[in-house]
């Protein structure tokens, strides 16, 4: 099961495809989801990338992950 705000968006996923986004997206890292249930709805997500902003992607670049707490705790705490 994945772990999800309560709209179902999940809060981490891991990149698998970067192919159109080179410089913003590294394949197999974790990324934060920011909740934006208009990008969802249009199938999209919005992630913090590598320049520590906010910024939509299609959702098929990513698959979502549940994590272990510790770890989750740890990544929505870093800066």
């Amino acid at each position: 099961m994945e772990k999800s705000t309560s709209s179902g968006t999940p809060q981490f996923v891991v990149c698998i495809k970067n192919a159109d986004y080179p410089a913003s997206l590294e394949l197999h890292k974790i990324y934060r989801v920011v909740r934006d249930d208009e990008a969802k709805a249009n199938g999209d997500l919005r992630v913090v990338d590598e320049s520590g902003e906010d910024y939509l992607y299609p959702a098929s670049c990513f698959i979502a992950i549940e994590l272990p707490h510790a770890v989750e705790e740890s990544l929505l705490h870093a800066s």
